[in-house]
């Protein structure tokens, strides 16, 4: 049989199958069947958090408000052995956190540096999965700067009727007005420690964001095991001597040189003010080399760059985001949506995978 002849047959049998798939999707039944195969993938779907006891870092949210396909506002999940916070929660990041199948009622506490749109607009709807999806017994924790009162509470007025008619819609067994709502904490940095069970401390620290003040890093530390994340911040000791010989450093990335151009270009658009607010905003954050170098100083283990601003869209804008990193230091990883860093207690190791 000639190779004219294969082809031949193979082309008729692709398109006999072709037909009968297409007619198969026609029938109801069919097309029901397909829909409970998906929803079972999706219900039964899980995510890389380590089954082993860690400290981990999930990445829900790596850009800065500048937007970038792919990737959502500020976010970070950190798990703690079975226990969960999430610091930060810009837009977008909670679709993250819903594709992951987390399990909403192990978050603890919910930690915002500051009060910037990109770390806090998806705060409504993490608040309803926890509610609601995650059949809480208490409300959800939220601590964070002086103004974290009128924010948390604001989101309670705005969805108010929300609260009601949800619980009107489904009972107090999956909507409980009792639980709807947060249980807000101003972090006092005068007493900077605001969790500490014994293996799991969390602890607050200021750092250089003005004009907003006061903004917050923090660190994790886990049975021998730590991370820090700086939030919003320019070059400051304080991250320096809140990350010495940490395990991990997750700090914003800001590549002004990328910004410049960005500005020009808009400036030839006539575009001023959206070019006023790239100028603006390179005075109060950290650039990759002053990133660089402050993991560098505290001797960290591994520096991760997020909050990336501008965050890259393809391969050479990367290039252009990092150029010179390497120069100061080697051993950097730029992030994604769903990179995830375990650490293993027991372990010096430092594992990076994705959700």
């Amino acid at each position: 049989m000639d190779i004219m002849k294969i082809l031949t047959r193979l082309i008729i049998i692709s398109l006999v199958l072709g037909l009968a798939s297409w007619v198969l999707i026609q029938v109801p039944s069919v097309q029901d069947r397909i829909l409970v195969a998906a929803f079972s993938a999706i219900g039964s779907a899980s995510n890389n958090l380590p089954k082993e006891d860690a400290l981990s870092a999930a990445v829900c949210g790596s850009r800065s408000p500048l937007p970038s396909p792919g990737r959502a506002e500020t976010c970070l999940l950190i798990a703690a052995g079975d226990d969960l916070f999430v610091v930060d929660i810009g837009d977008g990041s909670n679709d993250n956190l819903r594709s992951w199948n987390i399990n909403f009622r192990n978050i603890k506490a919910v930690l915002i540096t500051h009060l910037h749109s990109d770390h806090i607009a998806d705060l409504p709807g993490l608040h309803q999965n926890a509610w609601v999806v995650g059949q809480r017994s208490s409300k959800l924790k939220v601590f964070g700067p002086e103004g974290i009162e009128q924010l948390t509470q604001g989101v309670e007025m705005a969805y108010a009727h929300d609260y009601v008619f949800r619980n009107e819609h489904h009972g107090d067994e999956v909507a409980p007005l009792e639980y709807a709502g947060f249980d807000t904490n101003v972090i006092d940095l005068n007493n900077p420690v605001i969790f500490d069970n014994g293996e799991l401390k969390i602890t607050a620290f200021k750092v250089v964001h003005e004009p907003i003040e006061p903004a917050l890093g923090f660190k994790f530390e886990y049975k021998g095991r730590s991370l820090v994340i700086t939030g919003d911040t320019s070059y400051t000791q304080s991250v320096i001597d809140n990350s010495m010989n940490a395990d991990v450093l997750f700090h914003e990335a800001q590549a002004n040189h990328m910004l410049a151009v960005m500005e020009e270009s808009l400036k030839s658009r006539g575009a001023k003010l959206l070019a006023t607010v790239l100028d603006d905003i390179t005075t109060y954050h950290t650039t990759l080399l002053e990133a660089a170098e402050i993991a560098n100083k505290a001797n960290v283990k591994k520096l991760f760059f997020y909050h990336l601003t501008p965050a890259p869209r393809n391969y050479i804008q990367e290039i252009m985001f990092t150029r010179g990193v390497d120069e100061v230091r080697k051993d950097w990883t730029l992030v994604d949506d769903g990179t995830l860093v375990v650490l293993p207690v027991g372990s010096d190791k430092v594992v990076v995978t994705n959700m």
